[in-house]
């Protein structure tokens, strides 16, 4: 079962919608074949930096990333976290809602970087996987 985020606000946020998989065969006339091995995207990236949060905030990420990697899961993102600001369309992208059969997984353990007492940046590095189980 996905975890949700918690309902915190990016300061900021960047997002690759992946590639499909493929690979490339170029003979030595220059001719190229392709072989693709699926019709949806994998490997979509997202970045979220939550500038000068609560320490309490940060907590609840990293208690998100323990509870999501503890079981091998995934997170959901909603208005109120990941996809906060955008409207439409690019946030179903974002949030890999509209059936493209991609999961959330973290990339790396969020960095946590310390501004001002109580207060701290939060870097966070998703990737897109589709997970055979």
């Amino acid at each position: 079962m996905p975890v949700a985020f918690p309902s915190i606000s990016p300061s900021s946020r960047s997002y690759s919608p992946g590639n499909f998989p493929q690979t490339e065969f170029r003979a030595q006339n220059g001719a190229l074949t392709v072989v693709r091995f699926g019709s949806r995207r994998v490997d979509s990236e997202l970045d979220l930096e939550f500038q000068n949060i609560t320490d309490a905030d940060a907590a609840l990420i990293l208690a998100n990333y323990e509870a999501v990697n503890r079981t091998w899961d995934s997170v959901t993102f909603s208005t109120a976290s990941g996809t906060s600001g955008i409207s439409g369309s690019l946030a179903g992208y974002i949030s890999e809602a509209g059936g493209s059969g991609l999961r959330w997984r973290y990339a790396e353990p969020p960095s946590v970087t310390s501004v001002l007492p109580g207060r701290s940046t939060v870097r966070c590095r998703f990737i897109g996987i589709m997970d055979g189980a």
